[in-house]
């Protein structure tokens, strides 16, 4: 076997009690994709940061082609050819393409605090040749939808190219949880371009894919390396095994739903029309109900959510909440009215950076545990964080620990654990809630979701995938440009076939 081009060795890594890296190993070979999987909280995050110099390791030893390495920074990583593509898109989002691609690297394009636009931006349109992205390199980033900032990430680590002599190392962290599947081989096929002059390594929670790109995949858990295999001598159901440690388990509800014609409605949606661009839609969810939308992107499913929450304007028909017309145009009116809503990219409009987990799980409904309703009581709120958290199973050393810290599927169970302090939520709407959730915490979601519907909430949810929508949902919407396609009741009794949704989708 030729020498590694980048090696960890024994990597450990510590939050004060907490070991979010316990002596791990990986290798990465000259032009090879290597997969990296595990459950939230299970060290893929940290490893990543340290491989990249976010973080530096307590013990052990990162060697790049033969020598040992320790980066001070990202910067100093980037000097030696080692790039992220990030989950969470690192874009600035006021500044153009060609700003973002070189504003953290030493070039010539800047000088005493100007630009030289001409070469900036003629240096811009070489690197999105790389990856065939057809925009304006003076595009502000704010105007391109997240496959193309999802490609100008890539376009600005291949920028490396020309400040380094040898090959570069790329990480993907979680490249596709928000992608369509048109948008996911396009992904695919330049990583498999890159890796003819890279060396990769490839975060996903999806077997499947890690699978379809891997050479090799390590798998973590708590910390530790627990398994090194091949592409060809796995599947994706040893790799579940391996990841969990039990085997994989995917029953529905039975029996237990009421009949969708014997429930109350909580929501009901009369020839609703959205931003211009969805409906007319009649829905209704009734409570202890959990109906699921789904649809390719653009459908609409997420503007319909996103307007029974305020934040996009509902232009006619009827909104009926609890058998009462009501307009809601604003975040606080959903809230007042006891709707909640968890979205789908937690870190922009989810969660506060910077302050603790408690902090973020009790901001919102903190007074519903008031003296008198006036006088907070701390004790009480953070018992109920407590409390909250340990149903939603938060991996964390304390609720006082910085919400930043944890693993993104930790991340979205605190911002779901915001919205069930409340003491009034009757509506939970949840767009892409399993997005970043690895299996295991997927169906600890969906446990969640069963048992806040059993207890009388409703629930409408934009599902990522045919399987979630059938194993989680009472009800199926299938929206197609706008409007609805088709739906199917009671689907614990009578699940539809996948190919009958996907003649509805598309």
């Amino acid at each position: 076997m030729t020498q590694a081009v980048y090696e960890m060795q024994g990597l450990t890594k510590r939050f004060g009690r907490v070991t979010a890296l316990d002596h791990v190993d990986l290798h990465l070979h000259a032009n090879e994709v290597v997969g990296l999987i595990g459950q939230n909280g299970s060290g893929k995050s940290s490893l990543m940061k340290t491989m990249v110099g976010v973080q530096q390791p307590d013990d052990g030893m990162m060697k790049l082609r033969g020598e040992e390495v320790r980066w001070r920074s990202t910067a100093d990583a980037a000097r030696r050819g080692i790039g992220l593509v990030h989950q969470e898109q690192s874009l600035i989002p006021n500044l153009t393409v060609a700003e973002n691609i070189f504003l953290d690297k030493s070039c010539d394009f800047f000088s005493n605090g100007w630009y030289r636009w001409k070469q900036l931006l003629a240096a811009a349109r070489v690197q999105l040749d790389k990856v065939e992205l057809d925009i304006r390199p003076d595009t502000l980033v704010e105007r391109l939808d997240f496959a193309q900032r999802q490609m100008v990430e890539l376009a600005k680590v291949l920028s490396l190219e020309e400040m380094v002599d040898d090959d570069l190392v790329i990480m993907f962290d979680e490249p596709t949880s928000m992608l369509s599947d048109p948008e996911i081989e396009d992904l695919f096929r330049q990583i498999r371009r890159i890796r003819q002059r890279s060396s990769v390594v490839f975060i996903s929670h999806r077997m499947d894919e890690v699978l379809e790109l891997s050479d090799r995949v390590y798998v973590l858990s708590d910390g530790r390396q627990v398994a090194e295999r091949a592409r060809g001598g796995v599947d994706a159901k040893d790799l579940y095994e391996l990841m969990v440690g039990k085997q994989r388990t995917t029953t529905k509800r039975s029996g237990s739903a009421t009949a969708a014609a014997a429930r109350r409605p909580v929501l009901k949606l009369d020839e609703v029309q959205v931003a211009g661009s969805v409906g007319p839609i009649s829905v209704s969810v009734g409570a202890g109900e959990i109906v699921g939308l789904i649809g390719v992107q653009g459908s609409g499913a997420e503007t319909l959510c996103r307007s029974m929450f305020g934040l996009e304007e509902v232009s006619a028909g009827a909104v009926l909440f609890e058998e009462k017309k009501v307009t809601i145009r604003s975040p606080t009116d959903a809230i007042r009215r006891g709707i909640g809503y968890l979205p789908a990219e937690r870190k922009k409009e989810g969660m506060l950076e910077g302050m603790s987990i408690a902090d973020n799980m009790t901001l919102t409904f903190g007074f519903d545990y008031a003296h008198a309703g006036l006088f907070a009581d701390h004790a009480k709120e953070q018992a109920q964080a407590e409390s909250w958290a340990a149903r939603l199973k938060v991996k964390a050393s304390s609720l006082d620990e910085d919400i930043e810290r944890l693993s993104g599927g930790n991340q979205q169970k605190a911002v779901l654990g915001k919205w069930l302090m409340s003491r009034n939520l009757k509506l939970l709407v949840m767009d892409h809630p399993t997005r970043g959730l690895d299996p295991g915490a997927r169906g600890d979601l969906f446990e969640t979701m069963r048992e806040l519907a059993a207890d009388g909430l409703s629930i409408l949810f934009v599902a990522d995938t045919l399987d979630e929508v059938i194993l989680i949902s009472d009800t199926i919407i299938v929206m197609r440009d706008g409007k609805v396609s088709a739906k199917f009741e009671d689907v614990a009794s009578a699940a539809p076939a996948e190919e009958t949704i996907v003649r509805a989708m598309v």
